[in-house]
């Protein structure tokens, strides 16, 4: 059996972690070799079975939507009344700029490969209407032209002017190298001309930073493009300020008691130890950093989030490449917290982890990093688009009971627009070079040809990665010099073999690069093989919700059982020590996918009936499973979906008179679920984040109450609480104080304590109260809830009197 990913590290995964971590521990200080080269975009052709399709959905259908939808929420349309000076009739939230920017990015990407003249008449028009709006002075932001909310510049912490700048100089510079326009990339210049002017070290804001990072990676990018080292500087300024305490001083906040982790504000980033905050935000803070250590020579950055990210591979990183378990603040809470049924895993969290990882590759040459890319690439942000390419996933759990679907948009829109210049720019991902040396990161099937080594190489890639492990490059033209390639063996892989032009037989390769050196020629062939066996995965032991389950892969793929192809429930699925699964590959299923096939146990869960102690399940029985890629779930009827299975029945579950009640809250938000008051899941900690979880989240003070309620008399005489507390992640604090009532007729009466002075008040146990025996056909626990935060129940059991 296999452990995987960052948690789930498989064992030659595992070795190479941490050989590259003393690797990098030791190269602190020492002269590294110049960052890897990365072929741009334009020059991969992509015509593989896994991304080829999806792309094409991407061009054909996702722009068109995602442009449609900007013009009917109003993003497109603020930009005219910025440009007519109106001060009244701005829509959308504060950072509604930055969607734009990212679905013309999306476009620029896209006609980087084929200069559609309908999509870029489309792409000139919406560019003709932001500089039209773009003021005297260079700035460009519609929410404080046309809304106004302050002064520009006055909550650098909330209100994102440098972020949607950022996606405006991301954009600009990716459409100036698909096209060679400059229309977008001067709009771009004359704004970070003037954020120049106010933030650089003589400007009025010299001390500020955004709350939001994305800026920093955006400033990189533009100052390669337009050679100005003015923009490096900035982004080197905005990288070292953050942590300086200046959002305090700012917001009049008291460090001691307000969590800047949140904006990453909490140590400067060259200190920082462990992955924080919300989760986008992190993974953009890092890609930037990393490019400024880059390209600044900046040891102790490069040391610094080198060492974060091993922070994060190893302890906060999804099965699916994902990062952030929280939706309280869309990000990291603590080590080794990886739920599934609600595991937050935002979209763009996946593709901030994929532009950090690459990053690092290109610093490093480590595979490793490359390695993360693949993960997320062809699990957590494919999975993010519906199959027809107009519904989307802001949040990816890995467990669901049927009832998480896609949306055609989102009020916070980020994501649909960052999935679709993900799909466009895939091919960006795939190759880096060095002067004398091609790295090959993805194995997708197309071709490319770029300058290397003081000519040019051009190759075929055939292969049906991810379905197939056989990937063969045929050289279309070399340079007339000695060039290596080194070829990408996974973490995942074990038995691949290479065999390049001058070899006799496939030679045995371990996980890193492969590589082959010679002078390349036309007709040359390179051979990869890699098996892809169906890998069962175990996790850490230390991630709580993922002990004594497993999941599947193959190859890069990360698998899932949904409802719709299952003869049992998915939640009473065993995969038991010994059952195996094989791949099938099903052209026609779901766009054409290989699915894991075999025998899993059902273990049937006999249902609650009256007032039972125990609900238990007969004998387990064998039962055909289907499984398919988590990339391409919630495409077919609507069902329960699982990515880790049991690999044993569930012990029974204690169960009492709360299993007949009906439940009723005081308010319910639509996390809320009240079912898990008595799920019979019992929590091992008040921070565990279970599967259905109650709670009065948001609202905050002020008293609330849940309570059960029968149709025929109960007769009680106790009850036990564990309170949900997530102190340090989230909102949801004990109670300032707790009451149990019981319904006498028409009136509520408090119960009378046999001991004791009422209901404890604890973390991470049981509170406990015995009272008077009661007859009722109601209980209704009471909180008052402290200022500032709401109140939780993880488990609300009660004692009956016989």
């Amino acid at each position: 059996m296999d452990r995987h990913n960052a948690v789930m590290i498989e064992p030659v995964y595992l070795s190479r972690l941490l050989a590259f971590c003393c690797c990098a521990a030791a190269a602190i200080g020492q002269e590294a070799s110049p960052a890897l080269q990365p072929v741009p975009f334009a020059r991969v052709r992509v015509g593989d079975p896994f991304f080829a399709p999806r792309r094409a959905t991407n061009t054909a259908v996702t722009l068109d939507h995602a442009l449609r939808q900007l013009e009917e929420v109003g993003t497109l349309g603020n930009y005219d009344l910025a440009a007519k000076g109106a001060t009244t009739g701005y829509r959308g939230p504060i950072y509604q700029d930055s969607d734009a920017y990212k679905a013309l990015e999306a476009v620029a990407y896209t006609l980087g490969e084929y200069r559609d003249p309908a999509l870029e008449a489309r792409f000139d028009a919406v560019v003709a209407r932001m500089a039209a709006a773009q003021d005297e002075s260079g700035y460009l932001d519609t929410a404080y032209q046309v809304q106004q909310p302050g002064p520009r510049w006055s909550n650098l912490r909330d209100h994102h002017e440098l972020y949607c700048a950022g996606h405006l100089f991301e954009a600009a510079v990716a459409h100036f190298q698909a096209t060679g326009k400059r229309t977008l990339l001067d709009v771009a210049t004359r704004f970070a001309d003037l954020i120049v002017r106010e933030f650089g070290p003589d400007g009025p804001h010299a001390k500020g930073y955004p709350g939001h990072p994305e800026i920093e990676l955006a400033l990189v990018k533009l100052a390669r493009a337009t050679d100005n080292d003015a923009y490096l500087a900035l982004a080197q300024q905005f990288v070292r300020r953050r942590g300086s305490g200046w959002f305090a001083v700012e917001h009049d906040l008291d460090p001691r008691t307000t969590r800047l982790d949140y904006w990453l504000d909490h140590v400067p980033v060259a200190a920082m130890q462990d992955i924080a905050g919300h989760a986008v935000r992190a993974a953009y803070l890092m890609a930037g950093a990393t490019d400024v250590a880059a390209a600044t020579d900046d040891a102790e950055m490069l040391a610094a989030v080198q060492r974060i990210w091993r922070n994060t591979i190893a302890k906060n990183v999804f099965v699916t490449g994902g990062i952030g378990p929280s939706a309280h603040n869309e990000g990291f809470t603590v080590d080794y917290d990886l739920p599934t049924f609600s595991a937050y895993q935002e979209s763009c969290a996946s593709i901030a982890l994929v532009l950090w990882a690459h990053r690092l590759n290109l610093v490093t040459r480590d595979p490793g990093y490359a390695d993360a890319v693949e993960r997320a690439l062809y699990n957590a942000i494919p999975a993010g688009v519906q199959l027809d390419g107009t519904r989307f996933f802001y949040t990816n759990p890995l467990a669901s009971d049927g009832d998480h679907h896609r949306r055609d948009w989102f009020g916070c829109a980020c994501c649909p627009p960052n999935l679709a210049r993900t799909f466009a720019a895939v091919g960006g991902y795939a190759y880096a070079t060095s002067d004398d040396t091609l790295f090959v990161n993805l194995y997708l099937a197309g071709d490319t040809e770029f300058e290397i080594g003081g000519g040019r190489l051009g190759f075929v890639v055939e292969t049906e990665y991810p379905w197939n492990g056989k990937v063969a490059l045929r050289i279309v033209n070399g340079p007339p010099r000695e060039l290596a390639i080194r070829l990408r063996v996974p973490g995942w892989c074990e038995g691949a073999s290479v065999k390049g032009p001058a070899d006799t037989a496939p030679r045995p390769v371990e996980p890193g690069y492969a590589e082959v050196r010679g002078t390349f020629r036309r007709g040359d062939r390179v051979e990869l093989e890699l098996p892809m066996p169906v890998r069962r995965l175990i996790a850490d032991p230390r991630a709580e919700a993922l002990r004594g389950r497993v999941a599947f892969a193959r190859g890069p793929i990360v698998y899932c059982a949904e409802q719709v192809d299952q003869q049992a429930p998915v939640a009473e699925l065993i995969a038991a020590p010994g059952r195996e699964l094989t791949g099938e590959w099903r052209a026609d299923l779901l766009g054409g996918v290989t699915v894991l096939r075999g025998e899993l146990l059902h273990a049937p869960v006999r249902p609650w009936s009256g007032n039972e102690l125990y609900r238990s399940a007969p004998a387990a029985v064998a039962t055909p499973v289907t499984l398919v890629p988590y990339a391409v779930w919630d495409n077919r009827a609507a069902g329960a979906m699982a990515v880790w299975l049991p690999t044993a029945a569930p012990p029974p579950r204690i169960v009492g008179p709360e299993a007949s009640a009906a439940i009723e809250l005081s308010f319910r938000h639509t996390n809320c679920f009240p079912e898990g008051l008595r799920d019979g899941f019992v929590p091992q900690r008040s921070g565990d984040t279970p599967r259905e979880n109650a709670h009065f989240w948001p609202h905050e003070g002020g008293t609330e109450w849940a309570a059960y309620r029968w149709q025929q008399p109960q007769r009680l005489a106790g009850c036990r609480v564990f309170w949900f507390d997530d102190t340090g992640h989230g909102g949801c604090r004990l109670p300032a104080a707790a009451r149990l009532y019981w319904l006498d007729g028409e009136s509520w009466r408090p119960v009378e304590p046999v001991d004791g002075d009422g209901l404890p008040l604890a973390i991470d146990r049981w509170c406990e109260i015995r009272f008077a025996p009661v007859t009722t056909t109601a209980l209704k626990l009471e909180v008052e809830q402290q200022a500032g935060f709401s109140s939780g129940i993880l488990e609300w059991q009660v004692v009956g009197a016989d």
